[in-house]
């Protein structure tokens, strides 16, 4: 059973910047895509930031230019680097992975006041 264990959520005002980490329990490269998702409340959980198998970044059009997603290979981690934060990005965020199956994180709580 893979595990994917998330940190580095908590509050922050807007404009602020906060990173998220994902550490799974396998080696990242055994994965097809990894990425990152956010619910917020009473509305679906959608897609942030995603890499594809060769490694390239794909934004959803309301992080573009604010969060950027990355690997470090050496610590086999996943990352979020959020800035200019906005109460739009209040959320759950999830780390997701995929071989054959999607894997979820345990979510970390993003909340930026106004």
């Amino acid at each position: 059973q893979v595990q994917l264990v998330e940190s580095g959520g908590g509050l922050v005002q807007t404009g602020g910047s906060l990173s998220l980490s994902c550490e799974p329990s396998r080696n990242i490269y055994s994965f097809d895509h990894m990425g990152w998702y956010r619910q917020a409340p009473g509305k679906q959980r959608e897609v942030v930031a995603t890499l594809t198998p060769s490694g390239l970044p794909v934004y959803a059009d309301a992080v573009k230019g604010r969060f950027t997603i990355s690997r470090n290979n050496a610590k086999n981690t996943l990352h979020l680097h959020m800035n200019t934060l906005k109460p739009e990005d209040t959320a759950v965020y999830y780390c997701d992975a995929y071989f054959r199956v999607n894997y979820w994180g345990q979510g970390t709580q993003v909340t930026v006041s106004s």
